[in-house]
Parts: C-alpha cells; structure tokens; sequence
C-alpha cells in the first residue's frame, strides 16, 4: 500500500511526525523486499520508535 504525509496507517497517528514518517520509510523498505504489510508495518513503527528514543538519550 503506498502511504502518503497524508495517508498513514491508522495505528500511526498517535505517535509524533517525525515518528511517523521514519515507520513509513522502514515499512516501505521492508515491503520493497517482499515482507507482508502487517508485518512491514509493525515493524517500521516498532524500529522507528526505538530510533527516537535512542535519540532522545543521546541529549
């Protein structure tokens, strides 16, 4: 499925932009290299939460 800044799975609005479009960037990836949407999805949100908040320590 192609998200869009305007088009995010619903399970990802609650979480901050920057958040968002980083799961999208993962999710895509891994759909890219054939791994089923469910799983891309919760994944790039997972990983992409993990980044920030290993980002956030960092400060």
């Amino acid at each position: 499925m192609p998200w869009t800044s305007n088009g995010y799975p619903s399970s990802f609005w609650n979480q901050p932009e920057t958040v968002r479009q980083k799961a999208v960037e993962i999710a895509k990836a891994l759909l890219q290299d054939g791994e089923d949407e469910t799983y891309a999805l919760a994944t790039g949100l997972r990983y992409a939460i993990e980044v920030f908040k290993r980002k956030k320590n960092r400060k």
